[in-house]
């Protein structure tokens, strides 16, 4: 009797907060073409998600759909954290940037060009070289659907812009200042 007593006061609780399951997305268009030429493989994903939850229907052709969603490419990028006292790393940053646009069939702005942006800390042991690029992969894979998550946040929060909006920066994917891209060496 009890244990029912807790349950039902902690679904009160919960229901009274606000908390709700997450449902099916509502987006506000009924019709989406996804354009991947920047990142292929999230295109794919993005529209998986589309499919499966939402009602807005994909399409094989910009000219046949409401609005366009262009995915502008993604960056990976590997910093240095920290370093131990013999100078070895032991910590990395991992950084994901993605870019998307989403415009209507005029080809104004319904969402101007915006990052996303998902950071993750790595530690790092020279010892275990195999299993931290492993872990490196599924971090990075983490942060895509992470990704995926805010763009389909952000695609049902979707409004109409006025056409002399700024328009947003498509510069977001380099690296700024002293920054290195992925792979390149500092000095």
């Amino acid at each position: 009797m009890r244990n029912v007593l807790t349950g039902l006061i902690l679904t009160l609780l919960l229901t009274a907060c606000g908390f709700q399951l997450r449902g099916v997305a509502t987006l506000p268009f009924e019709s989406l073409y996804v354009d991947g030429g920047g990142n292929p493989a999230l295109a794919v994903e993005v529209s998986r998600a589309i499919r499966t939850g939402t009602q807005t229907r994909l399409t094989d052709k910009a000219d046949d759909a409401q609005v366009v969603l262009r995915v502008q490419g993604a960056a990976r990028e590997k910093r240095i954290l920290a370093l131990s006292g013999a100078g070895r790393v032991r910590e990395y940053e991992l950084i994901y940037r993605v870019g998307f646009r989403l415009t209507d069939k005029e080809g104004r702005d319904l969402i101007a060009t915006q990052p996303i942006e998902m950071r993750r800390a790595m530690l790092y042991d020279d010892a275990l070289v195999l299993a931290k690029e492993q872990e490196e992969a599924l971090l990075y894979r983490d942060m895509q659907n992470d990704v995926l998550s805010q763009l389909m946040r952000r695609l049902a929060k979707a409004k109409p812009q006025f056409a002399d909006a700024p328009q947003g920066d498509s510069d977001f994917l380099r690296p700024k200042g002293r920054e290195s891209s992925y792979g390149a060496t500092q000095r």
